[in-house]
């Protein structure tokens, strides 16, 4: 199913999720397809509306939608979160990330992101309060 990251890669990676998510609301998920139709800025957008659309009470979710085999990447954020920080984070997110997928730094690339993104939470969601986590923070895929 997955050849581009190890098992040990896959738990940093939940383990990254986790320690991003932990100083505010956001959240943040990691989809890996397996698709070979073409369509994946379709299916990417259908893969956010059921794991992260309107699911966080800041519509604060972000979704990395990976296609390895297509190299195809899309990351794609709530309404409140791309709000805050606009597309030119998300466009240059994409270039650092597909600039590291292109030297095969799969699990290095997306930790850095992660956690970039992360920041990017913490500075416009931070924790006041209870801090529940709203979504998983498994890495799923189809």
């Amino acid at each position: 199913m997955n050849t581009y990251l190890t098992d040990i890669q896959m738990a940093s990676l939940v383990e990254a999720i986790q320690t991003a998510e932990d100083h505010s609301t956001g959240e943040i998920r990691i989809h890996i397809d397996s698709n070979t139709e073409g369509r994946n800025a379709e299916i990417a957008f259908e893969v956010f509306r059921r794991l992260c659309k309107d699911q966080t009470a800041e519509k604060n979710a972000v979704l990395f939608h990976v296609n390895f085999e297509q190299q195809y990447l899309t990351i794609i954020g709530d309404e409140g979160i791309h709000a805050k920080v606009s597309q030119t984070f998300w466009d240059r997110m994409h270039d650092r990330l597909t600039q590291e997928f292109s030297k095969q730094n799969y699990h290095e690339g997306l930790r850095n992101a992660v956690l970039q993104t992360g920041l990017e939470l913490k500075k416009y969601f931070p924790i006041s309060g209870e801090n529940p986590n709203e979504l998983p923070n498994e890495i799923t895929f189809s």
